[in-house]
């Protein structure tokens, strides 16, 4: 939006040559850009300011070109709402022009929503929500149907505001099946006369209809070669939108429900895939069904080819706990159908037979099952290969807690605490010194601690434990400190007073 002032600085051009556009007044909207030109005619190298009412921030930029000065507003904000007035210098002569800038803020059309879906003969409220208004207290809102008004309200009663704000209007009714096909109809309307602006008003519909014009789409065409990918897309018209339900019909005529959803996929179609696929489209407000169907063709390959698609699927899962059970399934496509064999990579880099069955099952899962099994399906005219990752999960087991040299010794001998265990995921060793009340843990570094120079407060009950995502295991170990002690012995040699006394320290 550009403002263009022409102001004649030379005494020679006329007053009736000022030219403004608009006259004196502007509507802007918060959020936009706005532009403010100051013009000038008959000056070579004018000068200009621009200052906005009560010497206030512009809330702008400015920038000077030839014989123009633009005042830029991007984006518009509430601040920007004043009179703003150009002073352009040439010869000493000085000349002015004001521009008065009202803001407002109408971005965007009302919303309605519904708070449950609307079901005939059940309570439901429809709010129609207007957001980001300015100035809110001017708006004016009404619900109806059909063109008959149900709820209207003037938001003048809410006080000035001084910010942009979400304005919103609901009404709680119960539906009818007179209600259906009729339209529900939001107007929303900002009419504030001193400002030109436009839309002034804004409205959003709604009717309760359908399901109808329901069709069903096929990703290539309705006869389709064996093993290729069939998609199916039902699609319909209805409000509220409705529930999309595939099914199939079988030979007694009765119908095999699929899936609830818009869309159907087959992988690797069969011959047995062939038939009569049903949409039904379901709109529970309206309490309407439309069906539609489509009768799809499987033809059989007369082309020989090699095995192809092969997939391999794992239940529960590729991760297994030990002592569990694990289910791998192969399927392989191809013309002759292809053998499928299963086989192990070792460690060692060679391919250990397992089966000739499409079904591979392990119970009572060790660790020493875990690994990469090959799943490879073979005829004639070649061979694919689909391998799977099997990961065995152990709980901490086999954990010992051992001291060296002794459980025994000395004081201000070395001791060394090593604890060891097996898990999968990778065990966590903490060692810790048990006082009766709150554990010491010790700094240990891969389960092991070693005491140099024991004394006797060292004795006492060592813990070792093991954990990982799966649980923890705990051991035990007592450590005894033993101290120098003192031996004497006397001997006599005549009388008491000829004894000698001997002392050994151990």
């Amino acid at each position: 939006m550009g403002l263009n002032y022409l102001l004649p600085l030379k005494k020679e051009i006329l007053e009736s040559l000022w030219i403004i556009t608009p006259e004196h007044k502007v509507a802007a909207q918060i959020g936009d850009k706005l532009e403010l030109t100051c013009s000038t005619i008959g000056c070579e190298s004018p000068s200009f300011s621009w200052r906005s009412q009560l010497d206030k921030p512009l809330g702008g930029s400015v920038n000077i070109m030839g014989n123009s000065c633009i005042l830029t507003m991007d984006p518009v904000g509430i601040e920007n709402e004043h009179e703003y007035l150009c002073s352009a210098f040439c010869d000493n002569v000085k000349k002015e022009k004001s521009i008065k800038v009202d803001v407002y803020s109408f971005p965007s059309d009302p919303v309605i929503e519904t708070s449950t879906p609307l079901n005939v003969g059940e309570k439901a409220s429809i709010t129609c929500m207007v957001p980001k208004v300015f100035p809110s207290e001017r708006l004016m809102m009404q619900l109806a149907k059909d063109g008959s008004v149900l709820y209207r309200k003037d938001f003048n009663q809410e006080g000035i505001t001084e910010t942009t704000e979400t304005k919103s209007l609901t009404l709680t009714f119960i539906p009818t099946f007179e209600d259906i096909g009729k339209e529900i109809t939001c107007v929303a309307e900002l009419p504030i006369d001193e400002m030109e602006f436009e839309p002034k008003k804004r409205q959003t519909s709604q009717r309760l209809i359908g399901p109808q014009n329901t069709n069903i789409t096929v990703s290539s065409s309705n006869r389709t070669m064996q093993g290729e990918t069939l998609m199916l897309i039902c699609r319909t018209t209805s409000n509220p939108p409705a529930r999309i339900v595939w099914g199939k019909e079988l030979e007694d005529s009765s119908v095999q429900h699929i899936i609830d959803n818009d869309t159907l996929i087959i992988p690797h179609t069969q011959m047995s895939d062939s038939g009569l696929f049903i949409c039904e489209a379901i709109n529970d407000a309206t309490n309407k069904t439309e069906r539609t169907t489509v009768v799809i063709s499987v033809e059989e390959l007369s082309v020989e080819y090699g095995p192809r698609n092969t997939t391999v699927s794992v239940t529960p899962s590729t991760t297994v706990r030990e002592g569990g059970a694990v289910t791998m399934t192969c399927t392989s496509y191809g013309n002759p159908s292809p053998k499928i064999s299963w086989t192990k990579h070792l460690i060692s880099g060679e391919s250990h037979f397992l089966s000739e069955d499409a079904t591979l099952t392990i119970n009572n899962v060790k660790t020493e099952d875990l690994g990469l099994y090959e799943c490879e399906g073979v005829n004639q005219f070649g061979r694919e290969r689909k391998t799977v990752d099997l990961i065995v999960e152990v709980p901490p087991k086999d954990t010992v807690l051992s001291v060296l040299p002794s459980d025994t010794v000395k004081e201000g001998d070395s001791v060394t605490f090593s604890c060891t265990s097996e898990g999968i995921p990778a065990v966590q060793i903490i060692l810790r010194k048990k006082t009766g009340g709150a554990d010491t843990v010790l700094v240990s570094e891969s389960g092991r601690y070693t005491i140099y120079g024991a004394r006797l407060e060292d004795a006492g009950m060592y813990e070792c434990e093991s954990s990982n995502e799966l649980g923890q295991q705990f051991k035990n170990i007592m450590l005894d400190v033993k101290g120098h002690g003192i031996l004497m012995t006397f001997s006599e040699k005549g009388h008491m007073s000829e004894g000698w006394a001997n002392m050994l320290f151990f």
